[in-house]
């Protein structure tokens, strides 16, 4: 089945006499197989009769909550996309073709008030209500979206499969977001213009809303600024920490220039870094899936992200023109040149391998840790495992048969080396 659409729905019999026959001719017309799913918080309004006069599966959920609602919905639906939407006619149903027109956009599709195009015809209390949320969830967690708290939304379903979601009022519409970038989906909004319910009044209390969105606050905040969260490494190009930016993009600007032009490059444990955007021909390796989902969306066209371990490539011998290995072999322990040797084995002789990591043989870079740790608590300083100094690590690169082309660091304490594969390796 292509869509499942699911309205949540507590006393609104009388806009679902109006809504469900205008989404059975959205369907017709879209020339789609879909379903239409009612969730209702067993209103006994004879919602489930209006369900059945028009052949409309209903679903009577007895326990509280908007997410509980929506969660049954998901459980039920069985279409390769689900659509969300309320049933009180404030989400127009002729607005279904165009996030069905966008459903390739991105792995969630919001219909957004607050993006260029976008707005809202509601009371003056409630736009500010709503605006003060978004605003104050977008400072706190930048997660990229405006409109956190829109329901109307289009999903991949296998994104929400993957999703375990533990709130169970309104507040799950954000934690859904987060969830999914925490996985590293790809989140898009498109604009669209709210209207207000035809009849009846809305079944949101501020007051246990308001805790609810605490409760997210408090549970979400350390998350989304450890290491874990995949586009870690794509927020510290912009960090508010000076160090911390400073370093990002010292080092893009380094390794950018030791990279030949036009060059088939591969970036080992490319994570979330802005690095494989400036690439003219990459292919991007990280073990983490979560970070390559993160960068679909962000690399050129043609681009290749491979999950693997940076110790066994899935690749043939001397296939790329660069390898670049950045703050990785720090963290192997008992590596002894091993992701080395892997390294040069998939690339071309003549081809230029691109080295960096912390030079422990030096005071810079211990200091710099030490301070990096407390500026930065659960960042990656505590994972460096295996500490390099210049001397070791060029006398292991001229052992393998790499000549020095260049050399730069970052305050005298990440070494980048620029070496050639001889030829005759």
């Amino acid at each position: 089945m292509d869509l499942s659409i699911i309205l949540p729905c507590l006393r609104e019999a009388e806009n679902l006499r109006i809504l469900l026959p205008e989404l059975k001719t959205e369907l017709t017309n879209l020339g789609i197989s879909g379903e239409i799913i009612v969730v209702d918080g067993d209103s006994r309004d004879g919602t489930e009769a209006i369900c059945a006069a028009l052949d409309v599966r209903c679903i009577v959920e007895p326990r509280p909550g908007y997410g509980t609602a929506l969660l049954a919905g998901f459980e039920a639906a069985r279409g390769r996309f689900i659509l969300t939407m309320d049933a009180d006619q404030s989400h127009p149903a002729r607005f279904i073709r165009e996030l069905w027109a966008q459903r390739e956009l991105a792995d969630i599709i919001i219909a957004s008030r607050y993006v260029k195009g976008g707005g809202a015809t509601q009371n003056w209390a409630r736009h500010f209500l709503s605006r003060t949320l978004n605003t104050l969830f977008g400072w706190i967690f930048h997660l990229g979206p405006r409109d956190l708290s829109s329901g109307y939304r289009l999903y991949r379903s296998e994104v929400l499969r993957s999703l375990r979601p533990t709130h169970r009022n309104f507040a799950i519409l954000i934690e859904l977001l987060f969830l999914a970038l925490e996985k590293g989906f790809s989140v898009a909004e498109y604009p669209f213009h709210y209207e207000p319910r035809k009849t009846g009044t809305s079944h949101a209390r501020l007051l246990a809303f308001g805790l609810e969105y605490l409760k997210l606050i408090r549970e979400k905040w350390r998350i989304r600024r450890s290491i874990e969260f995949p586009d870690y490494d794509w927020r510290a190009h912009d960090s508010l920490i000076p160090l911390q930016r400073y370093w990002q993009r010292k080092r893009r600007r380094i390794i950018r220039n030791f990279v030949p032009a036009n060059a088939l490059s591969c970036d080992i444990g490319c994570g979330s870094g802005r690095l494989l955007t400036d690439l003219d021909r990459p292919v991007g390796v990280d073990i983490r899936a979560d970070k390559l989902r993160f960068m679909r969306p962000r690399v050129k066209r043609g681009a290749a992200l491979v999950q693997a371990d940076g110790m066994a490539l899935p690749f043939a011998d001397a296939v790329f023109d660069a390898v670049i290995s950045s703050e990785i072999i720090e963290h192997i322990p008992d590596e002894n040149g091993r992701h080395i040797d892997e390294c040069l084995r998939v690339l071309k002789p003549g081809g230029i391998l691109v080295l960096g990591t912390p030079d422990y043989g030096g005071w810079q870079w211990p200091l710099i840790e030490w301070l990096y740790a407390r500026l930065a608590p659960g960042a990656y300083a505590h994972e460096h495992v295996n500490p390099y100094t210049r001397q070791k690590l060029i006398r292991a690169l001229q052992e393998r048969g790499c000549d020095i082309l260049a050399e730069d660091t970052i305050c005298r304490a990440e070494l980048i080396l620029k070496c050639r594969k001889r030829t005759d390796l």
